[in-house]
């Protein structure tokens, strides 16, 4: 099977971290008799310093056209004195919105192997955590209309925080479809005690619910849900939000785990094109330094198989070369531990690509 996959390396240990993903999925082309052509498009402060815009419209049909993206991380210092309009992030919602990316999926797993490095204590964490986060990715207040105004004398700022049927609708779906492939259990995240978002949210996602009764559903506040990650965060196996709550909780999430830089992340469209990308940022203090983590990419090419090409075979292949490697004492700097074997990034994609 030959796919075309658009990269995007961008800025700070972007490029090496993504370097690491291509030599896994280079190793699993060979193996499972595949082919990936990879075109590379220069995105966020690096297509600024080129171009003068984090991404270009050539750049951007180059997203469009391709079956799947595979990110790096954008952004850094040296771009913050930007103005708002040019600024690296841009880049990223402008291709969510592009190619109508509206589900993003954040898989917290803490590997056994690395129990110690959780926050939380072993009684709590159990044999391992291992949640799905389904954030709508295109809605709600990061995208309603937003003014800043005087007022009797004062500045007076306002964010809108809209919603549609449809647009809970769509992701709602995603999260049930995903919970019956996974526990096929569902807890739909809200504040309908107060927000009139929320209470649309909670009905739409209960009219769902009466369509997949083999799912065991929820509905949970937010606040209560921030507060269950730390003190339960084994009860959950799928939870959908909207927007912002998804964007919080989700960070919160990562850190069970000890370290970002084993987290990946899909975001889908309502096709198969999707994009895919570590959730950390492009550290430039540790850029070119060859000790960046680049497991949360591998993990997040190895999601692009999964539900992007429909490789399941290849993607548990993935998993199981980081599982057989964390096994072996691998580490990277920042899940070190004492006793391990120190690992640059470069080694852990070459361990990890030799292991399927």
């Amino acid at each position: 099977m030959n796919k075309k996959i658009t990269v995007l390396p961008g800025d700070g240990i972007g490029p090496e971290i993504v370097a690491e993903a291509i030599k896994v999925l280079d190793r699993v082309a060979e193996k499972f008799d595949h082919s990936f052509d990879y075109t590379y498009v220069d995105i966020g402060g690096c297509s600024i310093d080129k171009f003068g815009t984090p991404i270009t419209d050539e750049g951007m049909e180059k997203c469009k056209s391709a079956d799947s993206v595979l990110l790096g991380a954008v952004g850094g210092p040296k771009w913050d004195t930007c103005p708002p309009a040019i600024r690296p992030e841009k880049a990223l919602l402008a291709v969510r919105k592009e190619l109508g990316l509206f589900a993003n999926l954040r898989p917290t797993r803490l590997f056994p192997q690395l129990a110690d490095a959780s926050p939380l204590k072993k009684e709590i964490v159990g044999n391992g955590i291992d949640l799905l986060i389904v954030r709508e990715l295109t809605g709600g207040v990061y995208f309603g209309e937003r003014r800043t105004e005087e007022v009797n004398g004062e500045l007076v700022a306002t964010d809108i925080m809209p919603y549609s049927e449809h647009e809970i609708e769509r992701i709602g779906r995603v999260a049930f479809e995903t919970a019956m492939k996974r526990g096929k259990k569902l807890a739909s995240v809200d504040k309908a005690n107060v927000l009139d978002t929320s209470r649309l949210w909670r009905k739409t996602m209960h009219r769902l619910a009466e369509e997949y009764p083999e799912v065991e559903y929820s509905d949970i506040l937010v606040d209560n849900t921030a507060m269950q990650l730390i003190k339960n965060p084994t009860q959950f196996d799928v939870l959908v939000t909207e927007n912002m709550f998804g964007d919080i909780l989700s960070d919160e999430a990562s850190m069970l785990t000890g370290s970002i830089g084993m987290m990946p992340s899909a975001s889908l469209s309502s096709g198969t094109l999707g994009m895919y990308e570590p959730i950390h940022g492009s550290a430039p203090d540790i850029a070119g330094m060859n000790i960046a983590n680049p497991i949360g990419t591998i993990l997040s090419a190895a999601m692009m198989l999964r539900y992007s090409f429909d490789m399941a075979a290849e993607a548990d292949a993935i998993e199981a070369a980081v599982n057989a490697v964390l096994d072996e004492g691998c580490r990277t700097g920042d899940i070190m531990q004492e006793g391990m074997k120190k690992t640059s990034c470069s080694e852990m994609g070459d361990l990890v690509a030799e292991r399927i």
